[in-house]
């Protein structure tokens, strides 16, 4: 009955779902686009393609969007059920080709601050990325398909090797539409400078799936996070597998923070299929 994240709850029932006996449909309840976790934008755009590459398909119906404090956003999640999971390697980054995100306000919020925040990015982005078309389109979202009042931002990075990664933002009381968008595009360009192939947030969101996964998965990341280092921590005493995490020798990652997190998964059956 809050704006608590629906994303996360997400996170915590997909691998269960996976293992199901039938077809699982999710009825997530909450904050679609809330601070200190992904938007559901995230989820869609960026973690979606990347997790999929452990073989198995999801559907994202965003219902209505939910907001701090509120909340009163709804997300449909339909997934069926695999055998086993896929390992992945992610860590050829290849080069950015493409750059593209939206920019949003909803509810009382005029539209003018979505064009502002995506000016702003843009031009946070240009000092850095001069050769690249930077896409933002800001978007009105539509009365019935969101509750309460909110703005925020994702960007996204595309790399030719379809690595993705992301800088997002959300506005508050008192912080101007300008200072919203650069925060975006600054995180975003953190993100592109560590030589990983995936983003500070997606490399914790992928560690469950590594461990359950049969086989070796490799994934290169910048600085390891907190919330990484927690989820290795928990996945290594839940399920026995076992992760390594060292320093990429690659020689022009040398300068850069990369890392390697690599994991022997357990090739976890589900038994009912």
């Amino acid at each position: 009955k809050t704006a608590g994240c629906v994303c996360l709850l997400m996170q915590v029932s997909m691998p269960c779902v996976l293992f199901a006996a039938s077809p699982s449909e999710l009825r997530l309840k909450g904050g679609t686009n809330a601070e200190m976790a992904p938007q559901t934008d995230y989820t869609e755009m960026v973690f979606k393609p990347i997790v999929e590459k452990f073989g198995f398909k999801f559907n994202c119906d965003i219902k209505m969007r939910g907001y701090y404090p509120k909340g009163g956003g709804e997300v449909i999640v339909r997934m069926s059920p695999v055998k086993q999971l896929n390992p992945i390697n992610l860590t050829d980054r290849g080069s950015v080709t493409k750059m593209y995100g939206r920019a949003f306000v909803a509810g009382v919020l005029p539209f003018k601050v979505a064009k502002d925040m995506a000016a702003a990015a843009v031009r946070c982005i240009r000092k850095e990325i001069r050769d690249l078309y930077v896409n933002i389109q800001p978007v009105q979202e539509p009365k019935d398909q969101a509750f309460g009042n909110g703005n925020g931002i994702i960007i996204i990075a595309e790399t030719s090797t379809g690595c993705l990664f992301a800088g997002s933002s959300l506005g508050k009381r008192g912080v101007n539409a300008d200072k919203v968008g650069i925060e975006a595009a600054e995180m975003l360009l953190a993100n592109l400078r560590h030589g990983g192939a995936v983003d500070e947030y997606l490399q914790d969101q992928l560690i469950i799936f590594m461990a359950l996964a049969s086989g070796v998965s490799r994934v290169k990341t910048g600085p390891v996070t907190l919330h990484t280092q927690t989820a290795i921590h928990f996945a290594e005493q839940l399920s026995k597998a076992k992760f390594t995490v060292k320093k990429s020798e690659d020689g022009e990652d040398a300068s850069k923070d990369a890392y390697i997190i690599e994991c022997q998964g357990i090739g976890m059956t589900n038994p009912n299929l």
